[in-house]
């Protein structure tokens, strides 16, 4: 029985975010390196980039990822910068930290894409080539409180913004 772990986006969704950025979607698609955790001891899987980047002093970008993760209902995922990229290059993400729901994945308007926006802080350009580790994600458990007050039958239809009220 599947637990949690992370799985390709589909095809489509590839295919429509990264059409304009690469020649070959199909191509890039089948080389995805997945998430793997680089010690015995590691609590985050590493995130490998699918494009090479550079990101130049003050400015944002935003990556896709290629991936979804799936987990228990009462888990998420978090995403983080990796120490490496801050403490060397001075690269934050742009929301501290991701948080991915379990009900983000495969949910119909974007089939749970992870993407992961970065600041560069520093005063020299960070330079990213494909396959390189640029974040890492970790499951957690949470808790609920005793006045939980979730709504049952709500569900997400997308991804940053989408369960405002």
């Amino acid at each position: 029985m599947r637990q949690r772990g992370f799985e390709k986006i589909g095809f489509k969704v590839f295919d429509a975010k990264l059409k304009e950025k690469v020649p070959s979607t199909k191509e890039l698609y089948e080389s995805m390196k997945m998430p793997e955790r680089a010690t015995s001891h590691s609590a985050g899987y590493d995130i490998f980039s699918i494009l090479s980047f550079s990101l130049a002093p003050g400015k944002n970008i935003v990556i896709p990822t290629g991936l979804k993760a799936y987990m228990k209902r009462d888990e998420y995922c978090s995403i983080h910068v990796r120490s490496s990229a801050g403490f060397k290059f001075g690269i934050a993400l742009r929301n501290q930290v991701g948080i991915i729901d379990a009900d983000y994945y495969e949910n119909r308007e974007n089939d749970g894409h992870i993407l992961i926006a970065f600041t560069n802080h520093s005063d020299r350009e960070w330079i990213i080539k494909k396959d390189d580790a640029i974040a890492q994600a970790i499951f957690h458990k949470y808790l609920l409180s005793d006045r939980d007050t979730f709504k049952p039958t709500s569900k997400r239809n997308g991804g940053i913004g989408s369960t405002n009220k």
